[in-house]
């Protein structure tokens, strides 16, 4: 088995012009919902109905929910959770008590860099999921399975 390495040459602090994906130029962000269906389907589940949300556990919030890191990992960190009700993330930064402008439906307005959730699936499964900001039907696809495998046994 050979061991290939590709040498990729960054430059720090820069977002090159003219590849923003579908947003304003120069404000590339990602997101990530589960999709209703398998990889042919470009629709993602209205977050509440999402079954994911059941089997999900934040490593680095253990107090969110399953919609709260699904609020922020749809939002791209804009919202910090559902509703602030789990003491991980004040009220007016929430989906439901949101203080500040509305999320810009192509999420520039949306943070560029985003810590996050550290994801624990509770249940072996597979999800489905996508990308809504550039996910454009037409000439380009952002989606993706995660195949969650049961635990080795220790034997």
């Amino acid at each position: 088995k050979q061991w290939y390495q590709r040498r990729v040459a960054i430059t720090a602090g820069t977002n090159v012009p003219g590849r923003a994906g579908e947003g304003k130029d120069q404000t590339d962000r990602n997101n990530l919902l589960e999709m209703s269906g398998d990889p042919d389907t470009s629709y993602p589940f209205n977050l509440a109905d999402a079954p994911w949300i059941k089997n999900i556990a934040s490593v680095t919030e253990p107090k969110a929910s399953g919609l709260d890191i699904a609020v922020a990992l749809a939002s791209s960190g804009y919202f910090c959770g559902k509703d602030g009700s789990s003491g991980t993330c004040p009220a007016g930064l929430s989906l439901d008590g949101n203080t500040r402008e509305d999320l810009q439906k192509q999420l520039d307005n949306a943070p560029a860099s985003y810590f996050g959730h550290v994801i624990r699936f509770k249940a072996p499964g597979q999800v489905y999921y996508l990308c809504t900001r550039n996910n454009n039907f037409t000439n380009r696809s952002q989606k993706g399975m995660i195949y969650i495998t049961p635990p080795k046994s220790k034997n």
